[in-house]
């Protein structure tokens, strides 16, 4: 299987899809459908497999490639050009798709239940807690129903982390049911660490911003070797792409 179709009840406006690892032209380490030039693959692997994503989509456009850096910087995408440094874009016009690439961190897609405007997320835990996903919210108009898929990322059994990124999503909760939201998120493992929720994390975040229509979730990306490319697994590895576009808007 080449791509996943989000199970979510979106507008007939919206398209949306996440790719496998399979279906590309990559050599191992990166096989074979790695849609990422900053992991050591062939340049001309890489474009091929973009443009063969492209095609199975029926997309008229590339859609808009982001150089991500676990920040909270937004790309609108009818005016971005080249590779805009975002971990998130949105649109509100059909042509290109807002795209983001993980391997372990979770992609998030979101759209408004009038199908006119889109958004697409890449949720590190650094991101996440610095609050990608309130902004990429605040990106749709106040009056907006809005609802949210949550993408392949590493399941809670398999993302181990210290205390210090507990510690940083309570200092930025938003309220006290948030912290109480957060806490549950984490258990403990080994003397020391955590077992964090990515999940968990992200529908709290969405909770705090008024989205609570949220679909997805119930991936792990880390467990999934046939499916999912994975950087905890192995450094040395492709990424997979999360995307969601407008069909058309007369």
């Amino acid at each position: 299987m080449n791509s996943l179709i989000p199970d979510w009840p979106a507008p007939t406006t919206v398209g949306a899809a996440i790719t496998t690892r399979h279906g590309g032209c990559s050599q191992p380490p990166f096989n074979d459908n790695n849609l990422a030039l900053h992991v050591g693959d062939t340049v001309a692997d890489v474009q091929a497999n973009r443009q063969l994503l492209a095609s199975r989509l029926g997309l008229t456009e590339q859609p808009l490639w982001l150089q991500q850096v676990h920040g909270t910087e937004i790309s609108y995408v009818p005016n971005a050009n080249g590779t805009p440094v975002a971990d998130a874009s949105y649109s509100d016009k059909s042509g290109a798709a807002c795209v983001v690439m993980t391997a372990d961190c979770l992609p998030v897609l979101m759209c408004n239940q009038q199908g006119t405007r889109v958004a697409a997320a890449h949720a590190g835990w650094r991101g996440l807690c610095n609050g990608i996903l309130r902004q990429s919210v605040e990106m749709f108009s106040p009056e907006d129903q809005l609802m949210a898929y949550l993408g392949p990322a590493i399941g809670p059994q398999a993302f181990e982390v210290g205390p210090e990124v507990l510690q940083a999503f309570i200092g930025r909760a938003q309220n006290k049911q948030h912290v109480q939201a957060i806490k549950a998120a984490f258990v403990p493992g080994l003397p020391g660490k955590y077992f964090a929720d990515l999940y968990a994390l992200a529908r709290a975040e969405l909770a705090g911003s008024g989205v609570t229509a949220i679909y997805g979730g119930d991936y792990c990306t880390f467990n999934d070797v046939q499916r999912f490319y994975s950087y905890r697994r192995e450094a040395d590895t492709g990424r997979f792409a999360s995307l969601i576009w407008l069909k058309n808007i007369d």
